[in-house]
């Protein structure tokens, strides 16, 4: 094999609690991850030069040894003792600094790609142990669940049974927002002072279920720095979303409609913004 393709897609918290800060810097969450239909590209090809080459065709997001992709792929290489080259391609669909997790799945998706183009056979364990440095959501991308209920720094997973398909509709307002910067505000403003109320699911039948689990703690940071997401899940729910809520650290917002045709009409319901853009996807 000369070379792969792969999507990797993009993610939502369903729920997400930081629960506190950890000795190490990170924060201990609990969160609920859906993985939905919105999806880059990654073209893994074997070069005669013995380097690590990584383009995109998004200006926005880095290419080379500052993209997470060559990161991930130099860790493999490093942790497999492999000299040969590699160029890594992607094609981006995911927004970058949107709370979509379009940069950990990039790098799951290097860590699995490059195991099957050098035919490596690593086990999911391996790779769990070996993308730790990576990033917390990284876990997730590399695991099989749609859905999952995540712990620790979200590297603990348990599965979620989704028994229904769901339909979002996800608002990128066209600006970033730094995870670092987020994670810092909440720990030094709010995090002693919240009352944990931890919600833990097995399984989801329909929307009413999730109703009840929407709940983002950066949102209590995010929207006194920047309104338009609390401007964004209103007028989510006017378009006839059953909820809304701010994914990640943000920027992104999604509402979840009841059906396919809700979501698709959604869009047409908004008030025109030149710097959002809208996806429709399903789980």
């Amino acid at each position: 094999m000369d070379s792969l393709s792969l999507l990797t897609p993009a993610k939502i918290n369903l729920r997400l609690e930081i629960i506190g800060k950890r000795a190490d810097g990170y924060h201990d969450i609990q969160t609920i991850f859906q993985k939905i239909s919105l999806y880059d590209e990654i073209t893994f090809t074997l070069s005669p030069c013995n380097d690590i080459t990584v383009t995109v065709d998004d200006a926005s997001v880095p290419s080379g040894k500052n993209n997470i992709v060559y990161k991930a792929a130099r860790l493999f290489m490093q942790d497999q003792n492999l000299s040969a080259g590699v160029t890594i391609d992607i094609k981006k669909k995911i927004p970058a600094g949107a709370g979509l997790g379009g940069g950990s799945s990039n790098a799951a998706a290097t860590l699995t790609g490059l195991n099957k183009l050098f035919n490596c056979g690593l086990k999911q364990d391996y790779l769990f142990r070996l993308s730790q440095p990576l990033g917390a959501d990284v876990p997730f991308f590399l695991s099989g669940y749609g859905t999952a209920r995540a712990s620790g720094t979200g590297e603990i997973l348990t599965p979620v049974s989704l028994e229904t398909k769901l339909w979002f509709l996800v608002i990128f307002p066209g600006f970033s927002i730094s995870t670092a910067w987020a994670y810092n505000s909440y720990s030094n403003n709010i995090l002693t002072k919240r009352k944990k109320n931890t919600i833990y699911i097995s399984s989801i039948k329909n929307t009413d279920d999730i109703v009840p689990l929407l709940l983002n703690d950066f949102e209590r940071v995010v929207i006194p720095r920047y309104p338009v997401i609390e401007t964004t899940k209103n007028e989510l729910i006017k378009a006839g979303a059953v909820g809304s809520l701010l994914s990640g650290s943000g920027s992104s917002v999604f509402g979840i409609f009841s059906s396919k045709k809700e979501s698709a009409n959604a869009p047409d319901k908004l008030p025109y913004q030149a710097n959002h853009k809208a996806f429709i996807v399903h789980s």
